[in-house]
């Protein structure tokens, strides 16, 4: 038997769910009148949106719109949705690219972070603003100091794949203080070594639950 939460709505149900989002608390005769139903008519729906928790009633006072429920499906939409759905381009650069260049880069494309790549195109390391900031500050060399020597390596770069989901790429970012996720495949026969296929950020994940809240 299919749990509530996988239960498809009728129109007619549908179309209730808007009367009592709009007009409620509405008793149940007053919903059959719009509708030009009979309540005994009307009874197995309302039975069904009230067990399935799309909508709550009381004695005496009649049917109110479940805003809690709504928000509990929208955001069990949000947290199974796949990285692979919302990722972004990834800036990428050489990691013997200068900090100065770094800097340049990270401005240009106006992004938090940077995704270093070696000679033979796989994610080396990562640099942040942060990183950044910290490094130009009383630094005159810059032209000549490559990001490898600040940035963040292997094994320590927090990642993501692209089948991962929303959820679990917000855990990620909030348990280790980061902004941003490089979006990873890793290199067939070549454990530990992997390509960069994208990018998950804070931004990202706002835009992607505010879209899928207006679905």
């Amino acid at each position: 038997m299919k749990g509530v939460d996988t239960i498809k709505l009728t129109n007619r149900q549908e179309e209730i769910l808007q009367i009592v989002k709009s007009n409620g608390p509405i008793t149940g005769k007053q919903i059959a009148d719009k509708l030009s139903l009979t309540r005994a008519a009307l009874r197995p729906d309302l039975a069904i949106l009230t067990m399935a928790g799309n909508l709550d009633a009381r004695p005496r006072v009649g049917y109110f719109f479940n805003e809690d429920r709504e928000m509990v499906l929208q955001a069990k939409k949000f947290v199974q949705q796949q990285v692979a759905n919302f990722k972004a381009h990834p800036i990428v650069i050489q990691k013997s690219t200068s900090v100065y260049d770094a800097i340049v880069q990270l401005f240009l494309e106006d992004v938090g972070t940077l995704y270093a790549i070696d000679e033979n195109g796989y994610l080396a390391g990562v640099i942040s603003r942060k990183d950044l900031l910290r490094t130009a500050i009383g630094n005159k060399n810059l032209e000549n100091l490559p990001v490898s020597v600040i940035m963040t390596r292997m094994p320590n770069i927090i990642m993501i794949k692209p089948e991962e989901t929303l959820l679990e790429a917000a855990n990620k970012m909030i348990i280790n203080h980061i902004d941003s996720l490089p979006v990873v495949r890793e290199v067939d026969q070549m454990p530990h070594t992997y390509l960069v296929i994208g990018r998950i950020t804070k931004t990202t994940i706002t835009r992607a639950y505010l879209e899928i809240s207006e679905q």
